[in-house]
């Protein structure tokens, strides 16, 4: 992990954490909250959004048509990933929808905190995002490509070409990490070594907060 201490600051109310597909980021918004923290994961959200019954559904099937509708009344994520991946308008017509319900759901989370530090899991965090603007610090997670891609082709319904694909098209790792006020280096670590990196940067940001 590597950090830029502020002593004497007083801790951050928001953290926004990023990493690329496969970089263990679920995992380290996991060990967040067992340290206390109130968790906004905006892919959850956007699930949420996309479910049978979901708020964004009546106009995803309006911009792109009941095709993309599966028998469930769900997004079908699968024919959406493809058409997002081809075409990049298609994409953006997807985020006009779900990027104003996503904020608003996770405002209304964030409240919900009690005081808690609030770990927003941002995916897509980068420089000109309103969600740079929202959060104090940001918390990058990295591992090389090739683990990356790795650990995407063991998931259900993905191999290696697909999810080399997938993050070819996501931010650079280079410009993530720019974002960066700390970063976990999450190559070969076992759970509880990323565990106690999490915890490190836990005490370095809030001290002694209870959990």
């Amino acid at each position: 992990m590597v950090g830029r201490p502020e002593p004497g600051a007083a801790a951050p109310p928001t953290i926004g954490l990023t990493g690329g597909i496969g970089s263990g980021k679920s995992t380290v918004a996991a060990l967040l909250v067992a340290q206390g923290a109130q968790l906004v994961d905006t892919d959850a959200i956007a699930r949420s959004l996309t479910a049978p019954g979901g708020e964004a559904m009546p106009a995803v099937a309006q911009a792109f048509g009941p095709g993309f509708v599966a028998p469930d009344g769900a997004l079908d994520r699968a024919r959406m990933r493809a058409l997002a991946f081809a075409d990049a308008g298609a994409k953006a017509r997807l985020e006009a929808i779900l990027h104003p319900l996503i904020g608003a759901e996770a405002s209304r989370q964030a409240a919900s905190a009690g005081g808690r530090p609030v770990v927003f899991d941002v995916p897509l965090l980068t420089p000109g995002s309103a969600w740079r603007a929202r959060v104090a610090r940001v918390l990058v997670v990295d591992c090389s490509e090739d683990t990356q891609a790795a650990r995407v082709a063991a998931r259900p319904g993905w191999d290696e070409a697909l999810a080399r694909s997938v993050i070819a098209q996501q931010i650079p790792r280079g410009q993530r990490r720019a974002l960066a006020d700390a970063v976990i280096h999450n190559d070969g670590l076992t759970l509880e070594a990323l565990g106690a990196e999490v915890q490190a940067l836990w005490s370095l940001w809030f001290g002694t907060r209870p959990r």
